[in-house]
């Protein structure tokens, strides 16, 4: 038999695509996971959404025509900020210095408790019910009681954000002790560990990635606390300064003030990622051991 004939009774040969490289398929796919993962991209995404955001806003006061007492353009409230730079200042340091005050006296508190209910099952069982009542009640109402019992210091911003910021740390906390792992204590119990040694060595470690991430929430809660506190009673502080320029109609100088708390807010979130690296040395070394 011919190849002419061979060819055509067994049909046209069919090409074979080229075989793809598996090594390069996972090379490809580990760079795209790790340009995702990179803080550049993690910077670029929530930039360019704050820029389209800011330009919308722009272009939605030019098409509605709105009047500056209801809706100022971005530009207008950079220029009532700028002009207005040394009060805005000097009302932002109270704010941030009681917002870090409050979340330090927030998370001692709520270590306390947490390590305690940790420790006394009975105790977490009678009192976590409580600490949800509590944690229920309106900031609207205990704000200005705070002001009455306790007057215009310190103590009633503090005190609010210590009730605005303390249950959901006590529950993270609670959370970390009680996920760490049954078998590790078993097995440092059998070699002559006591409770204390077991929660310093075991579960104070196991807890730390979700008191960070209750850090993270109750930090923008922190400062919203502070601020509201202030609009009910202070003699300074981002939350008197706007119910003033409220007052004034002074729309632009209020937004300009709730542009930096949402500048404060994200300073300690981004804080709180810092103070994550240096306590959690070891995630580090893990994600840089996943990635290779």
């Amino acid at each position: 038999m011919t190849e002419i004939q061979a060819s055509a009774r067994n049909g046209p040969a069919v090409q074979q695509p080229p075989a793809v490289s598996v090594s390069s398929a996972r090379k490809a796919k580990r760079a795209r996971r790790e340009w995702g993962d990179s803080p550049l991209f993690r910077t670029i995404t929530p930039t360019l959404a704050v820029v389209l955001a800011v330009v919308a806003w722009q272009v939605a006061t030019k098409v509605g025509n709105f009047a500056p007492t209801v809706l100022p353009s971005p530009t207008r409230v950079a220029e009532a900020a700028w002009t207005d730079r040394e009060a805005l200042w000097q009302n932002t340091i109270p704010t941030l210095q009681v917002t870090i005050v409050g979340l330090v006296v927030s998370v001692v508190v709520s270590a306390v408790l947490a390590t305690l209910l940790s420790f006394v099952p009975l105790l977490r069982n009678a009192t976590l019910p409580l600490l949800i009542v509590a944690q229920s009640i309106p900031v609207i109402v205990l704000a200005p009681l705070f002001v009455i019992w306790f007057g215009f210091g310190l103590g009633p911003k503090i005190g609010l954000i210590v009730i605005t910021t303390a249950l959901p740390m006590t529950i993270s906390l609670l959370q970390g002790f009680l996920s760490a792992d049954p078998d590790a204590a078993t097995l440092m119990k059998s070699l002559g560990a006591g409770r204390v040694k077991v929660f310093l060595r075991l579960r104070v470690p196991s807890s730390l990635p979700f008191f960070f991430t209750g850090l993270r929430v109750v930090a923008s809660f922190a400062v919203l606390a502070a601020i509201f506190a202030e609009t009910v009673g202070a003699v300074n502080g981002l939350g008197i300064y706007m119910a003033t320029e409220k007052n004034m109609l002074r729309t632009d100088l209020v937004l300009a003030a709730a542009v930096i708390s949402i500048v404060v807010s994200l300073l300690l979130f981004a804080l709180t990622y810092l103070l994550e690296t240096l306590a959690m040395p070891w995630e580090r070394r893990r994600k840089a051991m996943r990635s290779e």
